[in-house]
């Protein structure tokens, strides 16, 4: 059975870090690419970042490069995001979600075959 649970999200102050955790069970890592997602009050979910089942590679948004990292530990099952320079706009619940996806799709959540429930971060001061 396919699960993913995320951890690590909380409120941090303007500038800060944080580091989310999804552990995976159920499939290796290389069999589906995760995904990072992330939905505001009011607004649409949105793709934040994706490592690829296949060779590692990692895709961001433009809203979070250069200032979110993705990896993984494929040995214990995990995916982090490192999340740095946090701003307000950051405030939102991350969800992880893992699919068969590729370069041009890993931003579209309905390429996305399983989720986890999500864990809330707030940036506020």
């Amino acid at each position: 059975q396919v699960q993913l649970v995320e951890s690590g999200g909380g409120l941090v102050q303007p500038g800060g870090s944080l580091r989310l955790s999804c552990a995976a069970s159920g499939f290796a890592l290389d069999y589906y690419s995760i995904g990072w997602f992330r939905q505001a009050p009011g607004k649409e979910r949105e793709g934040v970042s994706c490592i690829s089942s296949s060779d590692g590679s990692t895709y961001y948004a433009d809203s979070v490069k250069g200032r979110f990292t993705i990896s993984r530990d494929n040995a214990k099952n995990m995916v982090y995001l490192q999340m740095n320079s946090l701003e307000p706009e950051d405030t939102a619940v991350y969800y992880c979600a893992a699919g068969r996806v590729i370069r041009t799709t890993w931003a579209f959540r309905n390429f996305y075959d399983y989720w986890g429930q999500g864990t809330q971060v707030t940036v506020s001061s």
